[in-house]
């Protein structure tokens, strides 16, 4: 009998969804599942309710809801035996549609009974996890006006970036890659671990959540009609044309921000405050079991 539990957001995509124990055991008989169903209640209350399921060594913890749900299930579960599980239920759902996991509940339930296990990379930055992508340029900015308007519309995301791009303030970094420094200043230094962010747009078409790499993507410093024409290619994905723009593939790096002793940084589209300027960040191959 295959053991689950079933991490739930009910506010997740304005609480549409109708997932409900009464749906879950249609899909999950109790004569074949050992069932267990919890709520979440507030931010981050679903890090709490992974770590008690953790205790209790089911096979698959699935997270429903967004993409936080989905990050704060997934960073208990790294180099664990147990599998997550994926309802995407959210606005962004960037994970969910890089793992081509449907977005209609009942077919994302059916990819779960079928219990298909790829194992992905994970990125690292210092003592937090991602799984999609984490950037400390204007993204950060943009996902922290985005999560300050309440709204969970692409409308919103792209007003957000409106007012991101004309009050963002730059920084100076010492970037490190292989043991060669470099200072840079950038509009964007965004590191990603997969080839999707949400609402079906891409920095990073060609990342790999099983290459062992994470792609960087860095913009300096640009005017606003070169901030126009890339954000245009960014909704085109096309990102990889922007002249300005250079990229490589690493295992792991160093960014070091002297002059700022707490920083805004975004994991998976929500942002952090760190309260440090020194990072590392590192993939750690196959280190998540999803089931996908």
């Amino acid at each position: 009998m295959k053991h689950i539990h079933f991490i739930v957001n009910p506010i997740s995509g304005k609480g549409k969804h109708d997932i409900c124990e009464k749906l879950l055991l249609q899909f999950f008989p109790q004569k074949d599942y050992k069932v267990v169903i919890h709520f979440s209640q507030y931010k981050k209350h679903a890090i709490e309710l992974t770590q008690q399921a953790i205790l209790l060594a089911p096979d698959v913890i699935v997270a429903c809801g967004g993409d936080g749900t989905i990050h704060e299930v997934a960073a208990q579960l790294v180099n664990t035996d147990i599998a997550l599980g994926i309802i995407p239920v959210g606005s962004g759902n960037g994970l969910a549609s890089n793992l081509e996991i449907s977005k209609t509940v009942e077919a994302a339930m059916e990819n779960i009974r079928k219990g298909h296990v790829k194992n992905i990379d994970v990125g690292k930055i210092n003592h937090k996890y991602f799984f999609s992508n984490m950037g400390f340029g204007i993204d950060a900015t943009i996902i922290e006006n985005y999560e300050k308007s309440g709204s969970r519309k692409l409308l919103s995301y792209l007003k957000a970036a409106i007012q991101s791009a004309k009050k963002f303030e730059f920084k100076n970094m010492q970037l490190c890659i292989a043991g060669q420094s470099k200072n840079i200043k950038p509009l964007l230094l965004f590191i990603s671990n997969s080839n999707e962010m949400g609402y079906s747009m891409t920095l990073t078409p060609k990342a790999s959540l099983q290459d062992g790499l994470l792609d960087i993507l860095m913009v300096p410093k640009i005017n606003t009609i070169q901030k126009l024409y890339f954000g245009l290619l960014v909704l085109l994905k096309k990102t990889d044309s922007f002249a300005k723009a250079e990229w490589t593939q690493v295992a792991e790096l160093e960014v070091t921000i002297a002059d700022f002793e707490t920083n805004v940084i975004q994991l998976d589209g929500e942002y952090y405050l760190f309260k440090e300027n020194k990072f590392r960040i590192e993939v750690l191959p196959s280190a998540l079991k999803v089931l996908c």
